[in-house]
């Protein structure tokens, strides 16, 4: 029964290490930024014969060459994806910092795909697609910016894994348990990617009716579903981390980074400004945890505490 055991942890490292090496991310970066050179040059060609055919389309992903860079975001997007299961087992801190970035990315490549409906006029408060450029261009801006704070709060800690479990022992055994879920995460979100794509394109390609009402939701193809995965994820290291620490701090960040991703995911079902405040909320709410959580971290508050 020892040996089996032994086997199977042997044959899961192996593939855990195949999956999220550092090699296997150095080589995915390399391929995605090849396909993503591919895609634009490719959308651009569709944008040509779309425009030059004799029932050219009338939604902007498929008429204005600005739209084009929506494409290659997508699938930078896709590596973003990778490179947050990449990081699920290092730290917990740099998972979350990377679901925000893939929120930032979905908010610029919004903007690439609405670009092309500005009205450059006068009224430029009173046409909702000029509005929503101007949302979606500040609340980028800001989330940048937000994101860095977080980045900088994550560095007052040297390790990147969690430092508030101190037995290496326990703390190996924490590791590997996300190392097990970052590995089931592979396989689950290529599955999950590759039917979503296939589903919208059933609708918008085959069914021509839902042509406009596909395209306008085209955001939400893939990280709607997405993120529900991540709060299953989030509840989960939420509940697993009681069996590794009980101090109070500790549970209040794991629990106040699950909030932050279900506000990530509510932002989905709603349009316009309330779309940016609730994606601009979930991450200054994940910041405001993170600094309170290394305050209570900080010798120099609790110089008592043991470590």
């Amino acid at each position: 029964m020892g040996q089996k055991y032994t086997k199977i942890s042997s044959l899961f490292n192996r593939l855990a290490t195949l999956f999220l090496s550092a090699k296997t991310k150095a080589l995915g970066e390399k391929a995605i930024l090849r396909i993503a050179i591919l895609s634009y040059l490719g959308h651009l060609a569709i944008i040509y014969l779309s425009t030059h055919s004799e029932s050219p389309s009338q939604h902007n992903l498929l008429t204005n060459p600005i739209s084009a860079i929506y494409t290659p975001f997508s699938f930078i997007l896709i590596y973003e994806v990778y490179l947050l299961i990449f990081y699920l087992p290092k730290s917990t801190s740099v998972y979350i910092a990377k679901q925000y970035e893939i929120i930032t990315l979905i908010v610029i490549r919004r903007i690439f795909k609405d670009i092309g409906n500005i009205n450059l006029s006068s009224n430029w408060f009173q046409n909702p697609n000029d509005l929503q450029f101007t949302f979606d261009t500040t609340t980028s801006l800001i989330l940048f910016l937000l994101i860095y704070f977080f980045y900088k709060n994550i560095k007052q800690h040297k390790k990147l894994d969690d430092p508030d479990i101190r037995d290496q022992k326990t703390q190996s055994y924490f590791i590997q348990l996300k190392q097990a879920i970052a590995f089931i995460l592979v396989p689950i979100l290529f599955i999950l990617a590759s039917t979503s794509l296939y589903r919208w394109i059933m609708e918008a390609v085959v069914n021509h009716s839902a042509d406009i009402t596909s395209l306008k939701n085209v955001n939400n193809v893939f990280f709607d579903d997405f993120f529900n995965i991540l709060i299953i994820v989030d509840v989960l290291l939420l509940l697993t981390s009681f069996f590794y620490s009980d101090k109070f701090h500790t549970i209040i960040r794991n629990s106040g980074f699950v909030i932050s991703t279900i506000l990530i995911k509510i932002s989905f079902s709603v349009d316009g400004i309330m779309n940016n405040a609730l994606i601009i909320g979930s991450i200054l709410f994940g910041l405001g945890i993170l600094h309170i959580y290394n305050l209570f971290e900080s010798p120099r508050n609790f110089p008592n505490q043991s470590d």
